[in-house]
């Protein structure tokens, strides 16, 4: 697997654009081994869901509502949607949670909660809902995403970004990103997001993309790439229709140089939503990067799989490990309509 994404890596410096194809179909590389540990990781979110439907049992990421989205989207990526499915009760009490955060601004968070960022956790969770949207009766999802939306839209800043709070001051490639997947989920199940809005987004990120290809955190400060995020970059690029051109050339280029392979960025503190970013980015580049990314990623999140099914992430807790690993493992299942190319 070595050779051949060092083979990939020597023909993507040396190609016009990035093949696309899309020859690959998911049944393919979704190995019987790869279901078994599918099922042992969403076994284990059953089980370790709250009463109330969040994920997370302690810490300041306690029934955090980006942790609960995420689970929910992970059971949603094996089909298990609201009202049907093995895991479909899950799915309803993690909607139901979600729907209890959801504040009269529209801000999606837990209550006195102390955690990094909340927007990160609006994000997701707005995700999620646009997610479901269509998939469940409660008519108070339509109305909850359209005022988490339009709390995203509203707290833009002026260069066209978010960070950890709805106030309009500063942002981040990290946190724009998260809002930008959710506002194009929403926008994907009619609920209205300004063109403006999507292309501020747009160029902000462009903006932060450094000369290697990766890109740096903010626009001022350090011009120093990171994998994370430079696979979220890449993937906001895919979002907003650019499929092609030297942005999105410049960085797969730089993903490539550290694919997965066991020892690389593994203890990387962001390394779950790094993988998460980067599974997304290969799906959208076509077969080529495909082919050699998602063996990868998948044996050797399968190495890494605890005996009771989870994925420890000591950053965050396991809950979002675990969410994380089978929602990276189940791209090739392309249900989820983000995801889809």
């Amino acid at each position: 697997m070595m050779v051949l994404i060092s083979l990939l890596t020597s023909r993507v410096y040396a190609q016009a654009k990035p093949s696309r194809s899309f020859e690959s179909h998911g049944q393919e590389f979704v190995t019987a081994e790869t279901q078994r540990a599918i099922n042992r990781g969403l076994a284990y979110l059953a089980d370790n869901q709250n009463a109330d439907g969040s994920y997370g049992k302690a810490g300041i990421y306690k029934s955090n509502v980006a942790v609960t989205a995420l689970a929910g989207m992970a059971f949603l990526s094996a089909g298990h949607v609201p009202g049907r499915g093995q895991t479909s009760a899950h799915v309803d009490r993690s909607i139901d949670y979600i729907l209890s955060r959801v504040g009269p601004t529209g801000f999606i968070r837990r209550e006195n909660a102390n955690e990094h960022g909340p927007m990160y956790g609006h994000g997701f969770a707005t995700l999620f809902l646009a997610e479901v949207y269509g998939m469940t009766p409660k008519k108070e999802v339509r109305e909850a995403l359209k005022s988490a939306t339009q709390l995203i839209i509203n707290s833009q800043n002026k260069e066209g970004g978010w960070r950890y709070f709805p106030d309009g001051r500063e942002a981040d490639v990290s946190v724009t990103v998260c809002q930008m997947m959710a506002l194009r989920a929403a926008r994907n199940c009619g609920i209205a997001v300004p063109k403006s809005t999507v292309d501020q987004c747009v160029e902000y990120v462009r903006k932060c993309q450094n000369r290697d290809g990766g890109f740096r955190y903010q626009l001022a400060g350090p011009k120093t790439s990171d994998f994370p995020r430079s696979a979220a970059g890449v993937v906001v690029m895919y979002n907003a229709g650019i499929a092609e051109g030297r942005e999105v050339e410049r960085g797969l280029e730089y993903l490539l140089r550290s694919p997965p392979r066991g020892d690389l960025l593994r203890d990387d503190p962001h390394y779950f939503y790094g993988q998460y970013y980067a599974v997304q980015a290969m799906w959208h580049a076509g077969d080529d990067y495909w082919r050699a990314w998602y063996p990868s990623i998948r044996d050797e999140l399968i190495s890494r799989q605890a005996p009771d099914g989870s994925w420890i992430d000591s950053r965050i807790n396991i809950e979002y490990g675990t969410a994380m690993a089978c929602l990276i493992l189940q791209m090739p299942n392309n249900l989820l309509p983000i995801f889809q190319r």
